[in-house]
């Protein structure tokens, strides 16, 4: 007989903990959702299931009846915590308000629950440290959705048990998340600190009249990203080499060095450059059409979360 998988609690229902819903309630758990904001609870309840239809649909999830049956808005923070093996903060990213709430959580939570933040680019050891249980507490940051996007960095900090840290893979892992482990804390994590340096660069190239707005994200739609979708930037290096990521490098790593001494991935963003890049945007997708295009690009996402799952199986990957 299968365990049935152990509940979980969601503190913070924003577009992040939203998702993190799905993800768990997809995977089986109860799901108990908690937000200090009720209008948050209520906007949260409503926004997943479509969602799980449109998964549904593309088929990337149960009946939406069944997970949704999975998931319930809690009274109060204890009810919600009230049994969860595995608590998933995921509120404004602030490290007064998240190391309040982490008191509380580790208060309240059962003495065995794995207490985890989504924080984006915040160490949990500037909110974490003086923590009775900091040993079960660590970051789980998430790709935004994570119901789509299944890339997590396990961020634990010096104080984290291995065993907390062994517990949130195999949950993660278990609920089709890809996990990894970060393992020395820095600010932005991984993913973060690269996004960062890619978004500084593409704006200062907008803000220095280099590329117009629409052409720089044709740069990812129709080049980087095409390829990183399915490799990751490390093994397109390794495939573009007439024999690997040496022979790559031993072509071009006085080009990257070159060009690495002319960007200027810090420089403050101009406030030219954010007016014209505000201005595409909205050029193409009014603001009042913005949550439709969100809807839009979820569904791209899921059917190339298809894409990828068939060609991971026909590969034996």
């Amino acid at each position: 007989m299968n365990t049935p998988a152990p509940p979980v609690a969601i503190v913070g229902c924003g577009l992040v903990g939203s998702s993190w819903a799905i993800v768990f309630a997809r995977a089986g758990h109860p799901v108990r959702l908690w937000d200090a904001d009720p209008a948050q609870l209520r906007r949260a309840l409503q926004a997943i299931p479509p969602r799980l239809e449109d998964l549904h649909a593309a088929g990337l999830g149960d009946a939406p009846e069944a997970v949704s049956a999975r998931i319930a808005a809690a009274p109060s923070l204890e009810a919600a915590l009230d049994g969860a093996a595995h608590v998933q903060e995921s509120i404004t990213e602030d490290v007064a308000a998240k190391a309040g709430l982490f008191a509380r959580l580790d208060t309240l939570a059962p003495a065995d629950a794995v207490i985890a933040s989504s924080s984006s680019a915040i160490p949990g050891s500037r909110f974490q440290a003086d923590l009775a249980g900091r040993d079960r507490c660590l970051v789980a940051h998430p790709a935004n959705p994570p119901h789509l996007i299944p890339l997590v960095e396990i961020v634990p900090t010096p104080w984290t048990s291995e065993r907390s840290i062994a517990r949130v893979r195999q949950m993660l892992e278990a609920a089709g998340q890809a996990p990894i482990l970060v393992r020395k804390e820095v600010p932005g994590f991984v993913l973060s600190r690269i996004q960062i340096a890619l978004i500084n660069e593409a704006i200062s190239l907008v803000g220095r009249g280099v590329v117009d707005p629409d052409d720089l994200d044709r740069v990812m739609r129709h080049g980087l990203g095409l390829r990183w979708a399915f490799l990751g930037p490390l093994a397109v290096m390794d495939l573009n080499g007439p024999s690997g990521f040496a022979s790559y490098i031993a072509h071009l790593q006085q080009t990257y060095a070159e060009v690495g001494r002319d960007l200027r991935v810090a420089e403050p963003w101009s406030d030219a450059a954010i007016r014209e890049i505000e201005a595409a945007r909205r050029a193409e997708v009014p603001a009042p059409d913005v949550p439709d295009r969100q809807r839009w690009r979820d569904r791209r996402l899921m059917a190339l979360r298809a894409h990828l799952r068939d060609a991971e199986r026909d590969i034996g990957a």
